[in-house]
């Protein structure tokens, strides 16, 4: 009877009812119970199987048959043991009138702490009860194991998942449901929570993710196998056990990528990083993928695909491709399969004079043609039945409701192949089309990609959603970047970018040229070819201005801005030089104001010089070049950048307007080239196709030696024509 009055009152009790004193550990335990958003986790102590709080007395009274036992309680041990319970979260509050300590529900779940907090007590050995009497809070104390059976298919592979709590079960729809609604439980039949611990939904969300189904069952695409590769490798047999039917491991031998030997011809001119992507294109083909070569400009993306396209025709004795490329780059293609693969027959698609015929086109191994032609004459071309479509600058088709993307879709072919340096410009979505186009249905809907990769990445800058992307891209990209392969590269690699002027300019081009012709042959008729040298110079200086742009005229006529090298120029630097510098050159102020215009235009930051700098001016931009890394671009004269300049943090340069003498040339490429260059350096000649430009490169080869001993300025150039060159300028 005076037991319950120790609660209330202080009693003193006659010597001979106490049996005995006591004091000693406490058994511990914590009471979970629910206070609004909170959980309260409640210490509670229990001496000789009386409980009490850390508020209560200090002295125990516990009753023993007609006597009492008085314990003293160790308070010691009870404070340890607080604090270390305290420890082991700083979001920890205590709630007035409590002993307990209270932490929000959020917190309890995130980065795994319940379970942590759950094994922290079962190393103490202390028990934690409640859970029963919890309403929003009622957790499965046991974490999930996984289990996933893979069987497969041509084109796809069923992965059988069970998740277990302890002895309840959850359904792939609910997982999915929960990873949608960012929520880490799932409701289990038992009223309780399976909690999904943070590495578990790291692990295990892309599977769900890009897996249909809600039973217990998910169907993937053949596009996936990298997502069950991972789990398989780095498995923890505790919490995840994989069973894979025969035919699946058969698959996963079948994607080792094999070594082939290149075609002959070209064993001693690929480079290593060249010659594993030879083997990469091979092994997309063999396990019908497609895939996107993306290395860095200027690695040789077009002799990889041109290996490859020879040895398919080695190997399997026909080949029917299409190249589709923007119109600038018609003519590179030409000359590297002339270079590289001279067994293969092409045709260029493109212009007004291109066939419309498709049995005609069906005689060529490899037709070249434009995104422009492609979109035009896609009913002929859809119809005709290609081994291969090649995508070359493949950003072009990163609208998925272009046109032009459309059109690509369409093509009937066998494999399918993108090349880019760029292939992701400005979000995440650009890429979206580029794989859709290649692998149909590997990255979903377009409002799955939207939902579940361009919004969280692009707007919210979520890196698990960015991870989850890598991983499912990275077997169908290669990339190699300048700096990777740099060992395999030489010092100075320089290449012909051909431009095709388009109609207007052409037009003003054909005009000058007839009427310069005809003047000038006179001249040479009439007074010979020695007096006619300053008619000749105007000449080619006119049609050199016009192939950079009629803009640019010194005339009393004003010609609007068509410029076929400005539009290149312009989708070089936004599309595919990525950070790297650039060295941009031109003989003429006038081209040099117009590429000025353009990049602001486009906003990239820029230097510039010509010979009316002052030198405190010149080099303040070199400066700028040199340090800044958001300046990405240096414009500079010709003339006023020949000599003395040292700008070795760019590693691409762009002649616009080739020089007659090659050694003026070589000087401006060489402002990068210099000593305490760590870089390797890309040099473009900038040339329109069938134009002045295109007949000197010709008249430069012919006269190599010529050029090289004698040739040291314009008039040197000039004095060294016949007439036979004269009239071959100018036809």
């Amino acid at each position: 009877m005076l037991s319950p009055c120790k609660k209330e009152y202080h009693v003193e009790f006659d010597h001979d009812l106490i049996r005995e004193i006591k004091s000693g550990d406490p058994e511990r335990k914590i009471l979970l119970q629910e206070k609004g958003e909170y959980l309260l986790f409640q210490p509670v102590f229990s001496y000789k199987g009386f409980e009490t709080t850390s508020i209560g007395k200090d002295q125990l009274v516990v009753p023993d048959g007609d006597k009492v036992l008085l314990i003293q309680r160790n308070k010691e041990k009870e404070s340890a043991f607080i604090n270390q319970l305290q420890s082991l979260h700083s979001q920890f509050i205590q709630p007035q009138g409590s002993s307990g300590l209270a932490l929000r529900g959020t917190d309890v779940l995130k980065n795994n702490w319940f379970f942590l907090f759950m094994d922290a007590m079962q190393d103490m050995k202390v028990t934690v009860v409640g859970f029963d009497a919890l309403k929003n809070f009622r957790f499965n104390t046991s974490r999930p194991q996984t289990k996933i059976h893979i069987s497969s298919s041509t084109d796809w592979f069923d992965a059988r998942v069970d998740i277990i709590f302890g002895d309840q079960k959850v359904t792939i729809a609910d997982v999915k449901k929960a990873l949608a609604n960012k929520q880490q439980f799932v409701p289990l039949n038992d009223g309780t929570l399976g909690v999904l611990p943070d590495e578990w939904v790291k692990r295990y969300a892309l599977l769900f993710r890009v897996g249909e189904g809600k039973s217990n069952e998910l169907r993937l695409s053949r596009y996936h196998l990298s997502v069950i590769d991972e789990l398989y490798e780095n498995r923890n047999e505790e919490e995840l056990i994989i069973h894979l039917e025969k035919k699946y491991e058969q698959l996963k031998e079948f994607k080792k990528i094999k070594e082939i030997d290149p075609p002959v011809h070209l064993e001693h001119i690929l480079r290593p990083y060249q010659v594993h992507g030879f083997h990469w294109l091979n092994y997309l083909h063999e396990v019908n993928w497609g895939g996107i070569l993306a290395d860095d400009m200027g690695l040789g993306k077009t002799i990889q695909a041109l290996s490859f396209l020879h040895h398919y025709k080695q190997h399997y004795g026909q080949l029917r491709a299409l190249v589709v490329c923007p119109t600038t780059l018609i003519f590179n293609w030409e000359n590297e399969i002339k270079k590289f693969a001279p067994g293969l027959t092409y045709r260029i698609h493109h212009g007004g004079e291109r066939l419309r015929n498709k049995e005609a086109l069906n005689g060529f191994e490899i037709i070249i043609t434009t995104y422009g032609t492609l979109r035009s004459d896609i009913k002929l071309l859809m119809d005709m039945p290609l081994d291969y479509v090649v995508l070359d600058e493949s950003q072009a088709i990163k609208n998925p409701a272009s046109k032009v993307t459309k059109a690509a879709c369409l093509l009937r072919a066998k494999h399918r192949l993108c090349m880019s340096g760029t292939p992701l410009q400005n979000n995440t979505f650009d890429i979206f089309a580029q794989m859709n186009f290649l692998n149909p249905g590997m990255l979903g809907s377009i409002e799955f990609f939207r939902q579940e990769f361009a919004i969280p990445i692009d707007k919210f800058g979520e890196p698990d959603r960015k991870d989850h992307l890598r991983k499912l891209l990275y077997p169908f990209i290669l990339r190699r970047t300048k700096e990777q392969v740099a060992k395999d590269l030489p010092e100075k690699t320089e290449t012909i970018l051909f431009c095709e002027m388009e109609e207007e300019q052409r037009k003003v081009y054909e005009a000058y040229r007839n009427d310069y012709r005809d003047k000038i042959l006179g001249t040479i008729e009439s007074q010979g070819i020695q007096k006619s040298q300053l008619t000749i110079l105007q000449g080619l200086m006119k049609l050199r201005q016009i192939c950079d742009s009629p803009a640019i005229l010194n005339e009393s006529d004003k010609y609007p801005n068509h410029s076929i090298k400005l539009d290149e120029l312009a989708r070089e630097i936004s599309e595919n030089i990525g950070n790297h510098k650039a060295l941009i050159f031109s003989q003429f102020l006038g081209m040099l104001a117009l590429i000025k215009e353009k990049l602001l235009e486009l906003d990239i930051p820029f230097a510039y010089f010509d010979g009316s700098t002052t030198a405190v001016d010149r080099e303040k931009a070199i400066r700028e070049f040199q340090d800044n890394d958001s300046c990405r671009v240096f414009l500079i004269s010709l003339k006023a950048g020949g000599v003395g300049l040292n700008l070795t943090a760019a590693d691409y340069v762009y002649i616009v307007d080739p020089w007659w003498n090659p050694a003026v040339e070589q000087q401006a490429i060489d402002r990068t080239h210099r000593i305490g260059q760590t870089k390797n350096i890309f040099a473009y000649r900038m040339i329109c196709k069938d134009s002045i430009e295109d007949k000197i490169l010709q008249l430069q080869d012919r006269k190599r030696i010529l050029a090289k001993d004698l040739i040291a300025d314009d008039d040197g150039f000039v004095k060294s024509l016949s007439r036979e060159d004269v009239e071959y300028l100018f036809s």
